[in-house]
């Protein structure tokens, strides 16, 4: 089967053998030209339409570059991009709501989270603890109130621990009223202790002897308890409101002398009502009618500053002064007129003041009791002012200022001897001189 070549350009049918020589002919001319890539343009096929001439097109670039860049793509710089800000305003937007809805959460779980965390906490401090805080003990508290204080007080970490310890001690402990000095952050046992040992126990004392005078007293408390003298002077000038005798113009004669003990915070009025409070309970323990206080108070308190040391004496100078007053004598008291100067300790009066009658508590120029006490009497005088002893004396007189014996007589004379004693006991020596003084 034989084959027709194809037709030359010429549109003219060729011999087969004119047609190998034509395919050689064109074979050795496609070999001397570059290669070009398969299925693409010439990059210098479109030179002519850019308007370019010579070497360069008509975008100044180098034919042979734009050939090159074409071939090898990944030599070419990238394009500049701008940065968008929109993943890092989103990133933010998230953050920010996760954050609300973390706090949220928290607010909502707190008491739950709060016990977790404790739990997994010791809920007791160890050690005796450092520092120093009072703590108080009420009247009537019992384990679980002491626990409370003690927490509250930054004593024990924890309500528990105290309490539970308390609940396995036996014996349960017994708590006292009153102050106490802890440490802070000691561990339960230790706070037990320091509450059973008395010497922790915080003492605000106020020893008030027999015969202290008002003003007296009121300096001992504020020493004692540390409240302000003006303090407790304002609180003693309400007098009235400590259900005494209607007679009485100040609290002199109805502040019991005796030894208290105040818990810290105490006010001013609190400690006046104590004392009050005490003189009161005394009259009413020595059986003392209630009509009856004023007069008695009077008396004792005479009483209480003129004797001595030896209690049988009261209620014989008690007896004197209801004599007198059953006579219509003065009663001669240098105590009261001593008082009336406006000294409350020596009862060693002038001759001056003895004769002042402007002195209103001056016995020696009025008859009958003086205008109010004059000191503040305990229970010894008090009796004595209620049931004086039985006897006639008018008359008494202290003849030894060291021990204080005392000589009562019925008569000016045999008073007279009795005052003689006295001189010569003054002279005696120099020590017995200056207390006559």
């Amino acid at each position: 089967m034989t084959q027709t070549p194809p037709d030359d350009t010429s549109g003219q049918p060729r011999s087969r053998r004119e047609a190998r020589e034509a395919e050689r002919a064109g074979a050795a001319a496609r070999a001397t030209e570059p290669a070009t890539p398969s299925n693409e343009e010439h990059p210098f096929a479109r030179l002519g339409e850019t308007g370019g001439t010579g070497e360069t097109g008509g975008t100044g670039e180098s034919p042979t570059l734009a050939w090159r860049q074409q071939q090898y793509p990944s030599r070419q710089k990238p394009p500049k991009r701008r940065r968008s800000l929109k993943g890092l305003w989103v990133t933010l937007i998230i953050v920010a709501i996760l954050g609300g809805l973390g706090a949220t959460a928290y607010s909502i779980f707190q008491p739950q989270i709060a016990k977790l965390v404790a739990a997994a906490e010791p809920n007791d401090y160890t050690g005796n603890g450092s520092g120093q805080v009072v703590v108080t003990i009420k009247s009537g508290d019992i384990g679980s109130d002491v626990a409370t204080t003690l927490n509250k007080a930054g004593v024990t970490k924890t309500y528990e621990a105290f309490y539970k310890l308390l609940l396995s001690t036996k014996p349960s402990p017994v708590f006292q009223p009153g102050s106490y000095k802890l440490a802070k952050k000691m561990s339960a046992a230790s706070a037990l202790a320091a509450l059973e040992d008395p010497k922790n126990k915080v003492q605000l004392t106020a020893a008030i002897p027999e015969g202290t005078a008002e003003k007296d007293v009121l300096s001992i408390l504020a020493a004692a308890t540390k409240l302000p003298l003006a303090d407790l002077t304002a609180a003693a000038k309400n007098v009235s409101a400590y259900g005494v005798p209607p007679e009485a113009k100040t609290l002199e004669g109805f502040l019991f002398p005796a030894t208290y003990t105040f818990t810290p915070g105490v006010t001013a009025s609190e400690v006046i009502k104590t004392l009050v409070d005490r003189s009161l309970q005394a009259l009413d323990d020595a059986g003392v009618p209630a009509a009856a206080r004023w007069k008695t108070v009077v008396l004792a308190s005479i009483v209480q500053k003129e004797a001595g040391p030896e209690a049988s004496d009261f209620g014989k100078i008690a007896r004197v002064f209801l004599n007198r007053i059953a006579q219509g004598m003065p009663l001669q008291s240098d105590a009261t007129v001593s008082y009336g100067a406006g000294s409350t300790g020596k009862v060693q009066t002038t001759p001056a003041q003895r004769a002042d009658a402007s002195n209103l508590y001056n016995t020696y120029a009025h008859t009958g009791l003086p205008v109010g006490p004059i000191s503040n009497p305990g229970d010894v005088a008090i009796k004595a002012a209620l049931s004086p002893t039985p006897g006639s004396w008018l008359y008494f007189v202290a003849v030894n200022l060291q021990t204080g014996k005392t000589v009562f007589s019925t008569t000016f004379a045999d008073h007279e001897a009795a005052v003689q004693q006295l001189d010569d006991w003054c002279k005696a020596s120099p020590e017995n001189n200056a207390l006559c003084q």
